[in-house]
Order: structure tokens, then sequence, then C-alpha cells
């Protein structure tokens, strides 16, 4: 499918990005993708290097007539969030992703498609091998492992660059100039706990919450969208409070910026009460399904009946397992008072794993406020330490402030008007990009971020548009052909 992505218009971004798309790129592993960036930029002739932390930096002179236009720095990075349906057979380590047009939009087969933030990378690649396009002198930042930690952002040194403008390429909305966005800390609680037999007048079943629809824990937060470990957890807490159960293991959810689809349990019901709990999951699941109705409307919760189990959580454990989760906040905590329409803080219950004495809780907390971050995610370690395991934070990194003022953004913000023939949405927003931390090592450089319309990002539903992906192209060749002089 392939060859037929690489027939779209404009044939430059996406022949580069089905190029990309063939080399795994996962986060923590980007070994391939980074040959994969410098081979490109060495093989146009051009100044290209990899710091120590893996980032990638081509530098290309400007064009004729434009040498006395400011440098800019045009960002992006090349890892990608890996989730695939549990029934797609595919091998994210040896596989290139397998990508199909559906009318409008450039997905992939039961995977995460990369457009997150593969377009943009792929942006920048057009530009860089473009024999007679119009643009300054640009310096490429090709950033690793954005979605997992934003090590490379960190990891950059100041003095590598000296560009005076950034263009991130990592929004989602054609119609948004992104100003500004939110810090991060990830939270995770281990923990061991103790097990008791199984009696033999228990019965085993494997209970699945799926079908959600998953998504963004930043920029679709704000959606109310199903989140699997609380749900799964609501329905183990109620099984626990109408009759004998215990619970044998537990695994939900996956990585800690996508908000979880799946759910998993294993679990043993008294035979005294296997009436009564299959009452109890019925009634919950037509409460879930009618909650979710407008969110979620593939929800699906199946009870299966299935082998014995010998082990399981001590009673006391289960109880504190059970209510810390229930308590454990989801979604907006709060919204701005300043920006209209921004969710200023947050927490994703991302992944909570339940296997062979130990657990392991991982949520990550955003905010636009790092006093009210912080204590959202001291708030979570209260309600956590029920279980008398360590609560642990890590991969703390800063918000991006708004400065409305910058020329960038005047300029951009009259371009799109004179182009498209509307007002762009500027805006701030509640994902983490990397202009944050990029910000403190260059604090004196403009930045902004743009990109066409992606949807489901970090989800096996993400899409890109083809028509915002040209609108976003010609936006983007225009602004680089105003760059204000030096």
């Amino acid at each position: 499918m392939s060859k037929e992505v690489r027939e779209l218009h404009p044939a430059e971004l996406w022949n580069h990005f089905a190029d990309l798309n063939a080399v795994p790129r996962p986060s923590k592993m980007e070994e391939r993708v980074i040959q994969f960036a410098k081979d490109f930029g060495e093989s146009l002739g051009l100044e290209t290097m990899e710091d120590e932390v893996g980032n990638v930096i081509i530098k290309k002179p400007a064009t004729i007539g434009m040498e006395d236009r400011q440098t800019i720095i045009m960002q992006s990075h090349l890892d990608m969030v890996h989730q695939k349906n549990n029934d797609t057979n595919f091998d994210f380590q040896t596989q290139g992703i397998e990508m199909i047009i559906q009318k409008d939009w450039v997905k992939a087969n039961g995977t995460t498609l990369g457009a997150d933030n593969g377009i943009g990378v792929a942006a920048i690649m057009a530009v860089l091998s473009s024999k007679d396009l119009a643009h300054p002198a640009i310096e490429a930042l090709f950033t690793i492992d954005e979605e997992t930690g934003m090590t490379g952002a960190m990891g950059l040194k100041g003095g590598v660059l000296s560009g005076t403008i950034l263009l991130n390429l990592d929004t989602e909305e054609d119609t948004d100039l992104t100003i500004g966005c939110a810090g991060g800390i990830d939270v995770t609680t281990t923990g061991n706990y103790s097990t008791q037999e199984i009696p033999t007048n228990y019965t085993g079943f494997t209970l699945t919450v799926n079908g959600l629809q998953g998504g963004h824990s930043g920029m679709e937060i704000h959606k109310g969208l199903g989140n699997a470990n609380k749900l799964m957890n609501r329905m183990l807490w109620t099984l626990n409070n109408a009759c004998s159960l215990i619970i044998h293991e537990i695994e939900g959810g996956g990585l800690r910026n996508a908000i979880p689809r799946e759910s998993n349990s294993k679990i043993a019901i008294a035979n005294k009460d296997l009436a009564v709990a299959n009452e109890t999951i019925a009634k919950l699941t037509s409460e879930l399904k009618a909650e979710h109705s407008n969110t979620d409307k593939n929800l699906n919760v199946e009870l299966k009946e299935t082998g014995s189990f010998s082990i399981g959580l001590a009673n006391a454990f289960q109880s504190q397992l059970l209510n810390s989760v229930y308590a454990c906040p989801v979604g907006i905590y709060r919204m701005s008072s300043d920006i209209e329409d921004l969710v200023q803080t947050s927490n994703n219950l991302a992944r909570v794993l339940v296997k062979d004495g130990k657990y392991s809780i991982m949520c990550l907390t955003r905010g636009s406020v790092d006093t009210e971050k912080m204590d959202h995610a001291n708030a979570l370690k209260a309600c956590f330490s029920l279980l008398n395991g360590e609560t642990e934070f890590s991969g703390t990194y800063p918000g991006w402030e708004p400065k409305p003022t910058s020329a960038i953004i005047t300029l951009m913000e009259d371009l799109y008007q004179m182009l498209f023939n509307e007002k762009p949405h500027v805006n701030a927003c509640h994902a983490g990009l990397e202009c944050g931390i990029l910000g403190t090592h260059y604090p004196d450089v403009q930045m902004i971020s743009f990109g066409p319309n992606i949807r489901g990002a970090h989800s096996p539903d993400e899409m890109v548009q083809i028509t915002s992906v040209q609108k976003f192209w010609r936006y983007l060749l225009e602004t680089l052909k105003r760059i204000p002089k030096k």
C-alpha cells in the first residue's frame, strides 16, 4: 500500500514519509532511525551530526537571495508510539508500517501510523532534499524519545544551534498555531504483595474490558474517553463487594501517554456466588455502555470461564489495591482560568500490572502550572500510600510559556489569514511538546508549533488527513519565504 501513498501530493513529502515508516522506530530503541536520518543528510552532502544523546542535526545553507534572512530551526521527533490491536499480527521490531488509504485519510492496518511525528519529519526531509524551494538557512533538529521521556530534547546542548526561530511541526489540528504547552511528570508506584491459595470450590475466569477508543492522554484528555484501567477496577471493586472474589492477576494499558483501551484480569469466584457475579457484571456492563455511548461505542466486557488458578491476592491487599485505584483521579483535574478551553492539570492512569507477587501502577500527570502539577502528583502519591509500596517521580519536564507577541507568531497568524481567509486558532495545548525543554537551552529563540490534522494519535485508529497535509505543506513553504531578515 505504500506505493499508493507515494503517489499522493505533495509527492516529495509522502515519499519521505513512506521511507521513514519502513524503519522500526519505537521510543528508547531509535538506533535504526537515527542511522536512517544520518544517512539521509550525508547522501545530500549536507553537514550532518549526531549529538551525544542521539539527536540528529542536519544543516542546509539558504537558497540564493535568502542569505540575509534569519536562520530557522525546523524540529520534529523521530520516535513513534507502537500500539496495535490485540487481533493484529504485527512485529514492530521487524516490520514497516502497513499504510492504507481510506478516502481523504491515510491510516495503518491495525497499528499506529506514526504520523505523530513522522509527517513533521517527512516535511523537513522534503525541504532539505529540495532543489527549487526558497528558504533561509535551515537547521533541522530531529530529536529522539519524545514519546516516553523527551530525553532527546533534555540532552540537547546549548550552543549547537544558531537559529533564532524554531518551527516545531508537531501539532495535530491544521487550524491551530500552538504557542505554549503543558509540562509533565511520571508517577510510578511499585511493590510486592502477599498471596493466598485459592480454594477448590472457586471457578477461574478471564475478565476483559476492550473496544475503547483510546487516544492521546494530553490532546484528548478533555474528551471524557473511557479508561480501561478504571473501568476494569470498577468491575472488580463491585464484584469484590458483591461476592467472594480472589484476583489472580491484572494487566491493563501500556504507554503513559496513551489512554488505555484494554484491560484483562484473571479471577476466581466462589461457586456459590456465580449467579450473583454474572448478574453484577451484566448490570455493570449495561451501565458502562450507557455512560460511554457517545465516546466509546464499541466498549465490550467479556467474562470467560478458564482453567482454575491456584494462587491469588491476599484479601487485605486486594481490598487496598481496588480502593487505591478507585480513588486515583483520572482525566481533567482543573481547567485554566487564564486561557479559554485549556486543560490546566490532568492525570492518566496508564498501566496497571499485578502479577507474580509484584505490582506496578503507572500514571502521567500533566500541568501548565508546575506547582499545581506537583500538587496533583503528590495527591497520587498519597492515594497509593494505601498500598505501602514505593512511589517515585521521574521524567519531569517543563511547560512552554506562551509569548503571543513574538514576531513569528504575528507573521504566521497574518499569513494564515491571507492564505486561507480565516483566522487561525492561536492557543496553548495540554500535550507535552518539546518546545518547553528546548526553550531552557535556547531561551532567546522564538517558537511556534503547527501541523496537519491527525486523529487518534497513540492508538491503532491514528490517521492523517491527505488534504490537510497539502494545506500544511503550502503554509510551511509560504512561511519559509517570509522569514524576516537578520
